[in-house]
């Protein structure tokens, strides 16, 4: 695989209050959330690396391009070597900009095609690999270890990827909410659902991360855990963020 310019990070917005006033003079600082699908998690992540000004990688985009790489080139996805070299092969760039996280795939633009229903009910293919998931996790760790301070999001990046990160957040919510939100961002992308049929793939996608063999969806012992339930954008970040300071 090859990352022409890693993640680069625009200035973003000014920090937040309540972050640290000394953090860019501090050693580089790794931050973990982790969570299942519409707990808020990559939000979360967006707004506190925004906040902190550092950088903010979004480590399941990962997976989603070799989703839809695989389902542009017809590529059966329960071949594990053919996804595999689809990973170690593929040309990904992703930018941090403004308006969000912007991934590019062979120089295209597909920060909206890997949200697609489609990428997502499959994704989890990719994730469950063995082989797969190897090449993606040293993809990360490279990343990682290029950006110095920063907030990696996905699924297992307190307890696998990063398990020495020295902050670690575990968010959760309920099924109606995250259904709701994940139904109100396939609107904002010009795709209908129901939440009743959301919910229930939500609850499916819950079992297949949680029992999977490999770095299956669950808590770092050493995890802050957060429900975000009825809490706004920045009340989740005002809570990250004393955590944050706290351990800075």
């Amino acid at each position: 695989m090859f990352v022409r310019r890693a993640v680069t990070v625009d200035a973003g917005p000014t920090k937040h209050k309540h972050a640290p006033a000394s953090f860019d003079t501090l050693r580089p600082m790794i931050i973990t959330i982790d969570g299942p699908a519409g707990s808020g998690k990559s939000t979360a992540a967006r707004n506190l690396a925004g906040a902190l000004g550092i950088a903010c990688l979004d480590t399941g985009a990962t997976y989603r391009a070799v989703t839809l790489l695989a389902l542009r080139s017809e590529i059966d996805l329960a071949d594990e070597t053919a996804l595999a070299e689809l990973a170690r092969t593929m040309d990904l760039d992703m930018n941090l900009t403004p308006h969000g996280l912007q991934v590019l795939l062979d120089g295209d633009d597909i920060s909206l095609d890997i949200r697609s229903e489609a990428v997502s009910e499959a994704s989890h293919l990719a994730a469950r690999s063995p082989v797969v998931r190897g090449v993606l996790v040293d993809l990360q760790r490279r990343i990682g270890g290029s950006l110095g301070s920063f907030v990696a999001e996905g699924r297992d990046q307190g307890t696998v990827v990063f398990p020495d990160a020295d902050t670690k957040f575990f968010l959760t919510a309920s099924p109606d909410v995250r259904a709701r939100r994940r139904v109100e961002q396939l609107a904002a992308q010009g795709e209908t659902a129901e939440v009743d049929q959301v919910r229930q793939r939500i609850i499916d996608r819950d079992r297949r991360d949680s029992t999977r063999s490999i770095a299956p969806l669950k808590p770092a012992d050493d995890a802050i855990h957060l429900c975000t339930d009825g809490q706004t954008p920045d009340e989740t970040l005002a809570t990250l963020l004393s955590h944050v300071k706290a351990d800075a």
